[in-house]
């Protein structure tokens, strides 16, 4: 269900400098696909972060749409890497323990009609904005604006 959340959370972005949508904030990535994650991977480890899971959401869209009528190509690729911080998810959930559903975090790098983006989920105000402060510099330092 995850996976199909994030797939849904991708399919809305559009490019600018960097826009913040309801769901989303979306960095346009100038590079190749395999580049924009690579950077990604390296920036998330940078912060001294584990990968823990690598879901293929594009490669599972491509291959499912034609199995569910659809004949539409969302992506040419799409990643989402799924990982935790020990310390700012026990900040977050010491100050809410509800704030369990919104780990573990996530960063997407998708190609759609040639452009490349990186971008995350938004996250609701109070404690939790220091995930998304977390996400945000990790997808700023992997799109080259850090």
């Amino acid at each position: 269900m995850r996976i199909l959340l994030w797939a849904g959370l991708t399919c809305v972005v559009t490019f600018g400098v960097a826009q913040a949508q309801d769901t989303s904030v979306v960095y346009p990535f100038d590079g190749s696909f395999d580049d924009a994650a690579f950077s990604v991977e390296n920036a998330i480890l940078g912060e001294g972060l584990v990968i823990d899971y690598v879901s293929h959401t594009g490669e599972m869209l491509n291959r499912t749409g034609g199995d569910l009528g659809s004949d539409v190509k969302l992506f040419e690729a799409a990643d989402i890497y799924v990982f935790c911080s020990a310390v700012v998810s026990r900040k977050v959930m010491e100050a809410d323990p509800m704030n369990i559903a919104h780990c573990p975090y996530g960063i997407f790098v998708a190609e759609r009609a040639g452009e490349v983006m990186v971008g995350y989920r938004t996250y609701p105000e109070g404690p939790m904005q220091e995930v998304q402060s977390l996400l945000d510099g990790i997808a700023r330092e992997a799109v080259g604006l850090e």
